[in-house]
């Protein structure tokens, strides 16, 4: 009997992190990649196609269709986040081939969404690294298809922590949001109000599993392989700051769910106002699943050994 692979369909917004999540995602074999939608949320559009286009062709799987989303936010990035991009879509790494092979669809990301999710033979598992704003604008599309949509995966949140939306960056808030919540928070609400299955990586997690100098020591000895090459170079970029595996933390919750402890909270979202974004634990709220804890010796291993390539 033949036993049919996981469908995955996911989102992200063009950050660092995000391409480093792609990439992490891409190296699993055991999932069906139904394809990539970008946000333009923490990028320049363009751009953060080009780079999600490049990267399908370095690892040979330029059958996945890529597609932009046309969606807006509520508070948009700062300039000096959304560069990144600009100097990625550069890297020699992704530029030895003269032109983009994975396809780029004329459709919409909202709209692409839409079709994938009607026309899937089994429930998908949404993978979204940046804000919730393509689903929810499918969700209002076609509300029937969150019938099929088996769970969403989702980067976004703090529950106990500090938000990292940066007080002198974006005054009169209050520091409690996480910035892919902060960046639509109604988006957040409208996700909120179904009864999709939602497990959360949140900032009380990410906040412990930092990019740290060993491991970028462990990735520059295996520069030979052009995975490790190309985040090594996304890392450096980004080094002068405290970084964190974000986005690759909450997709190796796809491959390796046993490195994880979940935990159930009940919680509501602000929508308005200086708290606007923070979503908060409340009894009777909204029940979701949130990673607690991770074997962190596991994950950098796993991490390391995928981008052997």
């Amino acid at each position: 009997m033949t036993i049919s692979k996981p469908l995955i369909l996911m989102d992200h917004d063009g950050a660092v992190d995000d391409y480093l999540a792609t990439l992490l995602l891409l190296t699993m074999g055991h999932i069906d990649l139904l394809g990539v939608v970008v946000t333009p949320a923490d990028c320049y559009i363009q751009s953060a196609v080009n780079i999600t286009r490049k990267i399908l062709d370095l690892v040979q799987k330029n059958h996945v269709p890529v597609v932009e989303s046309t969606v807006r936010g509520v508070n948009p990035f700062p300039q000096l986040y959304r560069r990144d991009s600009l100097i990625i879509d550069h890297f020699p790494v992704l530029n030895q081939q003269d032109t983009m092979q994975a396809p780029l669809l004329a459709e919409t990301g909202q709209d692409f969404m839409v079709r994938v999710l009607r026309d899937a033979s089994e429930p998908v598992r949404l993978l979204i690294t940046g804000p919730l704003t393509t689903l929810a604008v499918a969700l209002e599309i076609a509300p029937e298809i969150q019938a099929n949509i088996k769970d969403v995966v989702w980067m976004g949140g703090a529950l106990h922590v500090p938000g990292n939306v940066a007080i002198d960056l974006e005054p009169g808030q209050d520091g409690s949001a996480e910035w892919n919540a902060y960046w639509d928070p109604i988006a957040v609400e409208r996700v909120w109000q179904t009864s999709i299955p939602l497990i959360i990586c949140p900032l009380d997690l990410t906040n412990t599993v930092p990019v740290t100098p060993e491991f970028i020591r462990k990735l520059t000895r295996q520069r030979q392989f052009p995975l490790s090459d190309l985040a090594g170079q996304c890392y450096a970029l980004v080094i002068p700051q405290d970084y964190y595996f974000w986005d690759v933390l909450t997709t190796a919750y796809l491959a390796h769910p046993e490195y994880y402890q979940l935990k159930e909270w009940e919680t509501t979202v602000h929508t308005h106002g200086v708290s606007q974004g923070r979503i908060q634990i409340k009894p009777g709220g909204r029940k979701i699943w949130a990673m607690d804890q991770v074997d962190h010796d596991r994950f950098y291993r796993y991490i390391l050994h995928q981008w052997a390539n």
